[in-house]
């Protein structure tokens, strides 16, 4: 066992916070803590490392174990670049190296028993700077650098002119390169792109230690987690297996818990009904059976109703009008900021009722054409076209469209003076904004309530085109299945970004994918993109290289055309796959058809007055003959229907 936590508590201002928190972790295990925001999982965190101490209980780390902590804003002061920085934590190896060097120095200097004493020093100090990485420790740190998205460019950058996301990264470098027995991170996935969480999860599944951690991102704790601690309401429990499958044990504990709740209170009441039948009797006999029933009744331990599901935030999300069946038409749209070029001549399309996701590394310009769209920016180049009754409601992760100056109460009734006092605060409680909270400035509120603000204006926006950008930020799990919904049911279109796969699988239809400076289409969730970009990079090593610089630069040239094509011949494809669809349905409903009135004339055929009537069965003969060759059209076709589509 690498790590026991038993019966830790914890309480701040005489608020409980942990309440008897037991459990253990494993040497290799992987385990994730999940809860709503101030369920006290970073309080949690902090107690195992030793920054804060339990009101009780113990934390046990393993004999002879090491752990090393990430804190979420984790910030690095220090003098040195970036790479200079990260090699600190291999500094032993250096030292090691550098004596080394020394002692290959003096063995050309001395002999005979001095020399053999040298010797055996050197081979012992080699065999320690092999078995401890010595060869190989550079290589690795350069990996690691490059896993977590700083270009060789970067590396050379002072650590001091970081931001603190980007300080979080190097924190998170320098915590993988010492490979502690234990590695706690608490949300390490806040300052990562998409490529740089996939290169994570990839570190963390091959990494011989047992990880804990804290993450709001699903997807994440889905590939890595093999145990789920939920912090909900001061207690821990503990769960096998990964997010999805917590989630799912989640909800069968809960209607089992709810379904003993409610047979208790049945119970309950059946036996006060009872009681008091027998007292109203009013004779000596009743009255006793009556306090016996009483008696036992008080011994019953009372089951606590449990909370219900999701209940915490309230979003609805619905257009006033429906807009045309054509929303958005993008065309030749290309930025750059100086010498910065995001990106060149892309193009893409949207229809009333998509749900479309623009991924991609941070910096390709993902945010940049929500905000060109959205008119806050002006592009170098490129066609914009809104379609008719279209009515954009943006969601803008920095919360711009926010007014710091301004009260919550004033930010929703300056934008909606037809509301009154009484719906706008129903609807900031809404969104977890109850009593004099209404009266904070937007200014001295977190990035969260700021997010939570910024729904509920999207709310009353009644738009039938959402603009989202990172749309999830800052909301818990619970908040995030909240939106999640609303999405889903919502009628009119979406173009959101986000880093959140889990978001993106459960609300996408379509993908776009920002990379070197165009966008590639995909038709589906995040799922299918993964599975199609694995396919189109498996193809694409198994094409042989080319052979000289010229055929080398013709295929560049040859690839870029074929980059700006992509987009036109994505849709021509889409087209044709939505054609094949449609002519599959109406053959099955010709099939149908065909089918029923086969049926009826058996049916009539069979009919006394029918039957007698040879004329009559004479045509409904013919009839049945010539449905019976249409089938056998229609099923062929719809065979090879079935086979192109597949």
């Amino acid at each position: 066992m690498m790590l026991s936590c038993q019966n830790i508590c914890k309480s701040f201002n005489d608020k409980n916070i942990l309440q008897n928190i037991s459990f253990h972790i494993e040497e290799q295990e992987k385990a994730a803590i999940v809860g709503v925001n101030g369920a006290g999982k970073t309080t949690l965190l902090r107690i195992i490392v030793g920054e804060l101490p339990a009101d009780e209980g113990n934390v046990i780390l393993a004999k002879g174990k090491t752990l090393g902590y990430l804190a979420q804003n984790q910030s690095v002061d220090s003098n040195h670049t970036i790479y200079e920085e990260l090699l600190t934590v291999k500094q032993d190896l250096i030292d090691l190296e550098h004596r080394i060097r020394q002692m290959e120095q003096e063995m050309k200097s001395v002999s005979g028993i001095e020399l053999d004493k040298l010797m055996d020093s050197y081979a012992l100090l080699t065999h320690q700077f092999e078995s401890g990485g010595g060869y190989s420790y550079r290589s690795e740190l350069v990996g690691v650098l490059k896993g977590l998205g700083f270009s060789e460019e970067e590396f050379g950058k002072s650590v001091a002119t970081l931001s603190g996301g980007q300080k979080t990264r190097v924190a998170l470098g320098k915590l993988l390169l010492l490979s502690p027995d234990l590695i706690i991170l608490d949300e390490p996935t806040n300052h990562l792109d998409m490529s740089s969480i996939t290169w994570l999860e990839t570190y963390l599944l091959n990494y011989k230690g047992a990880v804990i951690i804290v993450s709001h991102d699903r997807y994440f704790l889905d590939r890595i987690a093999g145990k789920v601690i939920e912090i909900d309401q001061t207690k821990a429990t503990s769960f096998l297996g990964n997010y999805s499958s917590y989630a799912v044990k989640k909800e069968e504990l809960r209607s089992a818990q709810l379904k003993a709740y409610i047979n208790q209170q049945q119970e309950i009441k059946h036996q006060e009904e009872v009681i008091a039948k027998l007292k109203s009797f009013n004779r000596e006999k009743s009255i006793k059976r009556a306090e016996s029933r009483e008696k036992m009744l008080n011994k019953i331990e009372r089951l606590e109703k449990p909370m219900e599901t999701r209940t915490d935030m309230h979003i609805s999300l619905e257009p006033r009008i429906v807009s045309g069946n054509d929303v958005l038409y993008v065309e030749s749209l290309s930025k750059s900021f100086d010498s910065l070029q995001l990106f060149q001549d892309i193009g893409f399309e949207l229809k009333r009722g998509e749900h479309v996701a623009i991924i991609g590394d941070n910096g390709t310009g993902k945010t940049t054409i929500l905000k060109i769209i959205n008119g806050l920016l002006q592009p170098d180049s490129g066609i914009i076209r809104m379609g008719t009754n279209v009515h954009i409601g943006y969601y803008d992760q920095e919360h711009h469209v926010l007014h710091t100056e301004k009260t919550l109460f004033e930010e929703i009734s300056d934008d909606y003076p037809t509301l009154t006092n009484t719906e706008i605060r129903n609807t900031l409680a809404a969104f977890l904004f109850t009593g004099e909270d209404v009266f904070k400035r937007i200014g001295d509120i977190s990035g969260g309530e700021r997010g939570r603000v910024s729904l509920a204006k999207l709310m009353l926006s009644e738009s039938n085109f959402l603009i989202l950008d990172e749309p999830t930020n800052h909301l818990d799990i619970a908040s995030k299945e909240i939106l999640e919904d609303a999405l889903n049911s919502y009628t009119g279109t979406v173009l959101y970004v986000s880093h959140d796969r889990y978001f993106i699988n459960r609300t996408a239809s379509r993908i776009l994918d920002l990379s070197g400076r165009i966008l590639t289409n995909y038709l589906g969730n995040y799922d299918y993109y993964l599975e199609k970009k694995q396919e189109s990079l498996a193809a694409s090593l198994s094409e042989p290289s080319s052979s000289t610089a010229s055929s080398s630069s013709a295929g560049g040239k040859e690839q870029e055309s074929s980059a700006k094509l992509s987009w036109k011949e994505q849709k021509e494809k889409q087209a044709l796959q939505r054609k094949k669809e449609n002519e599959l349905k109406r053959t099955e409903e010709r099939i149908e058809v065909l089918e029923s009135r086969d049926a009826e004339i058996d049916s009539l055929m069979a009919q006394p007055d029918i039957c007698t009537n040879v004329a009559r069965l004479q045509e409904l003969s013919r009839e049945k003959e010539g449905i019976q060759a249409e089938l056998e059209t229609l099923m062929e076709r719809w065979e090879a229907l079935e086979s192109e589509l597949d």
